[in-house]
This record gives structure tokens, sequence and C-alpha cells, in this order.
């Protein structure tokens, strides 16, 4: 089967696990969504490590090194993705509505 996009998403059906689909983002192939990991945050892929708890590890001031030596599984490169990831999500315009 093919892939499809849908919202900056690209689901990948050769990705399964059971009946539900794991959805990787396009252009982060090391993060992903599963609705059935994590209440379908995003993580890096093929673990349950939450993007949102690698970048609160940076806040609080913990270095790529230790992150990886304590969470062996991730990678720099996984960690670099979620900061990469944060970076886009957070470059978008807002708009004040009008009083």
């Amino acid at each position: 089967m093919g892939s499809g996009r849908r919202a900056g998403v690209v689901l990948d059906r050769s990705l399964r696990t059971s009946h539900i689909s794991i959805m990787q983002m396009h252009g982060f192939p090391r993060l992903a969504i599963d609705p059935a990991v994590c209440g379908g945050r995003p993580v890096v892929a093929g673990t349950r490590m939450r993007v949102v708890d690698i970048l609160e590890m940076l806040a609080d001031g913990a270095s790529e090194a230790e992150i990886v030596a304590d969470f062996p599984y991730v990678t720099v490169d996984d960690v670099r993705a979620c900061l990469r990831f944060a970076a886009r999500t957070a470059d978008h315009p807002v708009v004040a509505a009008a009083e």
C-alpha cells in the first residue's frame, strides 16, 4: 500500500501495529504519532519517549549526552529531531482577534 499525506503528517501504511497505523511526521522521520502510544502525542519513533519529555529535560538543563546516557534507546540525533520539531511548530504566525 502507498503513503498518503495529511496536514504535515505522512501516513505510512507499511508500518502497522495491529489495526492502527503509525503516522510519521513529514520531515521528521525520527518522530512518530500513534494513537495507541502516549495518547497520540509525538514520540521518538519506536519508543514511548515523548518529544515533550525530551524538550522539558533540555529546558531543565540536561545535556544531550545526559539524556542519551539516561535513556540508551534515544540517540543524539533523536534529541536534535525533537528540537527541530519544536522550532518548526513554534514558527507560525500568531493572529490577534480584533476587539
